[in-house]
């Protein structure tokens, strides 16, 4: 029986440190991050890779519901698969697991209530940012990416594989910002 842990934030400015740390620190012998966005599973390879070597009898740790998905069917998926390979999955906080009854049902209730909280938290964004235009000092998001490096990168004649991994970002970002000026 492995433990293995997943950790994920979800852009690349966010630090996987103290999530790896609680994971290390409950046994993992193995740990798989990413900084990627749990809204799909679209691009959260290190989340496929765990599930695709789970073994029976061995063990998802994550340290939030969240961290699986938030999208209730998402994480239902992601258990169900876990299970289907004979493993289990054990949230830290709370602290639930699957190998018993009770945790599949309070799993399925976490998941709709992190499904819920992320609408509550895009309906107050959206809020607050008609509130922020109103007033006139609304001025978007901040830049997570260098685009005129980028743009120059490309300029020199570098690939987008290369730029994406100079700039920590996938090719399609390279693409969508080497398109927005042509």
């Amino acid at each position: 029986m492995a433990r293995i842990g997943y950790a994920r934030v979800s852009t690349t400015d966010q630090d996987l440190d103290v999530q790896i740390g609680k994971l290390k620190a409950e046994g993992c012998g193995i740990v798989r991050a990413e900084k990627v966005s749990g809204a799909s599973r679209d691009g959260r390879t290190e989340l496929s890779t765990v599930i695709e070597f789970l073994r029976p009898e061995d063990e998802l740790l994550v340290c939030r519901l969240d961290r699986l998905g938030r999208d209730t069917r998402d994480v239902l998926n992601v258990i169900h698969e876990c299970e289907q390979k004979g493993a289990f999955v054990t949230v830290l906080d709370p602290h639930v697991s699957t190998r018993g009854e009770m945790g599949q049902m309070v799993l399925t209730i976490l998941g709709m209530v992190a499904q819920m909280e992320r609408r509550f938290i895009k309906e107050r964004q959206r809020e607050g940012i008609e509130r922020a235009k109103q007033k006139g000092v609304y001025q978007g998001g901040k830049r997570r990416l260098d685009h005129d490096g980028i743009r120059k990168a490309h300029a020199e004649g570098k690939g987008a594989s290369e730029i994406a991994k100079l700039f920590g970002c996938s090719r399609m970002q390279v693409y969508r910002i080497i398109d927005v000026n042509n």
